[in-house]
């Protein structure tokens, strides 16, 4: 079974330029919040999505949101276990 494993539990604050980006969603990229292509072999792939606006960004960091690839707020309720 693979886990999501969090880079961090806060989000990742992004000056977003109007572009298409992809956010790792398995939390293993080297280049968090982004894709590195470290999901390959793991049943996890990135989420693909389109920036239309330049301006700040907040990116799940925790790989719980439930509105990925954007903070909820979901790392405020998680505990240690969550990130085993």
């Amino acid at each position: 079974k693979i886990m999501n494993q969090a880079k961090q539990n806060k989000p990742f604050i992004i000056k977003g330029e109007k572009k298409t980006y992809a956010w790792c969603a398995c939390g293993k990229s080297a280049s968090q919040p982004f894709c590195d292509g470290s999901h390959k072999g793991t049943n996890l792939n990135p989420i693909i999505f389109k920036n239309n606006k330049e301006e700040n960004m907040a990116l799940c960091g925790c790989k719980k949101s439930g509105n990925p690839p954007y903070c909820d707020g979901s790392h405020m309720k998680l505990t240690e276990s969550d990130n085993e």
